[in-house]
C-alpha cells in the first residue's frame, strides 16, 4: 500500500528512536532542571499513547506538540526564576492599581482586590471560581474542536497560543511582579521564596470540599508573574478564532467565558486591573504579530503548509 503525503510509519526503527530518545532526554533534563514529577512521567506516558495508538491520534499528538512546548517551557521556568535577573515589583503595581482603579469603602481607598475581598458573595466565588477552571480546558477543547474541523486553523491558533506565551514570558522577566494576594499575606518586603496561594480561590475549594485549587497553585512556576495576566489572554485568543471560523452562538459562550475570567482574575486577588489589561494587550499584540509574519512572510507560511500537510 502506497503512503499518502505526510504518513509516518510510527513502528519504524527510526521513529521508535526518535520518539524513545526524546521521552528519555525530557525526563532526564527535567530531573536536573526543577526535579522528578509525576506530572513529568504522566506527559510523557500520553505523548506515547496518542503516538502509537492511531493514525488520527498520531497526528493529533504531532500538532499539539506546540502547546506541550509551551508547558515544557512553562515547567522549567522554575529553574530560572525571574527575580533573579530583575527586581520584583510590589509596592509600586499595588500603588499604581490604587491610584487608577482605587474604590473608597468606609473612609479607606482600596484596590478592586481589596474591595471584593470585604464584598464578596457565595455565588461569586462559586462562578469565579467555575471561570477560573475555563481557563486552560476550554482553550484545549477548542484546539481539538479545530483539529477535526480544519486543521490549518488548528496549526495557527496552536502557534498563536504559543506566540503569546513567549511574549507574556519575556515581560514576566522583564517586570516581575507580585499578586495582590502577595501583598495581603506579605505585605512590601520582597520574600524570595514564597509559595504559591490560592486566595479567593480558597473559599471555591471550601465550599465543595475539595483541593482543586491548591493542588493546582502547589504547582506553579513563579508567584512573582503576575504581569501581564496569560489567564486573561488566553480567553481573547479563543474568541478571536472562534470569530475568524464562524461559530456564531458558540462564540457567545467564549465571550462570557473571556469577561467571566478577567472579572475572577481580580475578584479571588490573583491579578490586579493593570494585569488584566497587559494580558489583553499581550493577546492583542501576539494575535496582530503572528497574522503579519503569516502573511506577509512567505517561508512562515510554506512551514504552515509543510505542517499541515504532515498532520492531515
Amino acid at each position: 500500500m502506497t503512503k499518502t503525503a505526510g504518513a509516518v510509519d510510527p513502528f519504524s526503527l527510526k521513529s521508535v528512536l526518535s520518539v524513545s530518545l526524546l521521552s528519555i532526554a525530557y525526563l532526564v533534563l527535567s530531573y536536573f532542571l526543577v526535579g522528578f514529577k509525576s506530572d513529568q512521567v504522566t506527559l510523557v506516558f500520553l505523548f506515547n499513547l496518542f503516538y502509537y495508538l492511531h493514525p488520527v491520534s498520531r497526528k493529533f499528538i504531532i500538532g499539539f506538540s506546540i502547546f506541550i512546548i509551551y508547558w515544557i517551557v512553562y515547567d522549567y521556568m522554575k529553574a530560572f526564576p525571574n527575580y533573579n535577573y530583575n527586581a520584583v515589583h510590589i509596592a509600586d503595581l499595588y500603588n499604581c492599581e490604587k491610584r487608577l482603579f482605587g474604590i473608597n469603602y468606609n473612609g479607606a481607598l482600596l484596590t478592586p482586590n481589596e474591595y471584593w475581598r470585604f464584598n464578596g458573595h457565595p455565588v461569586l466565588d462559586v462562578l469565579t471560581g467555575i471561570f477560573y477552571l475555563c481557563w486552560i480546558p476550554v482553550p484545549m477543547a477548542f484546539a481539538v474542536y479545530l483539529f477535526f474541523v480544519n486543521r490549518r486553523q488548528f496549526i495557527c491558533f496552536l502557534l498563536t497560543f504559543f506566540l503569546v506565551n513567549l511574549l507574556g514570558f519575556i515581560v514576566y522577566y522583564a517586570y516581575p511582579a507580585a499578586p495582590p494576594w502577595y501583598v495581603q499575606y506579605h505585605g512590601f518586603d520582597f520574600v524570595k521564596l514564597t509559595q504559591g496561594n490560592t486566595a479567593g480561590l480558597a473559599k471555591f475549594d471550601k465550599l465543595f470540599n475539595a483541593n482543586i485549587f491548591s493542588s493546582i497553585y502547589a504547582k506553579g512556576s513563579n508567584v512573582f508573574a503576575a504581569m501581564p495576566s496569560l489567564h486573561s489572554s488566553y480567553p481573547l485568543i479563543v474568541l478571536y478564532y472562534g470569530i475568524k471560523n464562524k461559530l456564531g452562538t458558540v462564540n457567545i459562550f467564549f465571550a462570557t467565558v473571556m469577561v467571566g475570567i478577567w472579572f475572577a482574575a481580580v475578584y479571588t486577588s490573583h491579578h490586579y486591573i493593570l494585569d488584566v489589561a497587559f494580558g489583553i494587550v499581550c493577546a492583542i499584540v501576539g494575535i496582530a504579530l503572528f497574522e503579519l509574519v503569516s502573511s506577509r512572510i512567505k517561508l512562515f507560511k510554506t512551514a504552515i503548509d509543510r505542517y499541515e500537510a504532515f498532520i492531515k
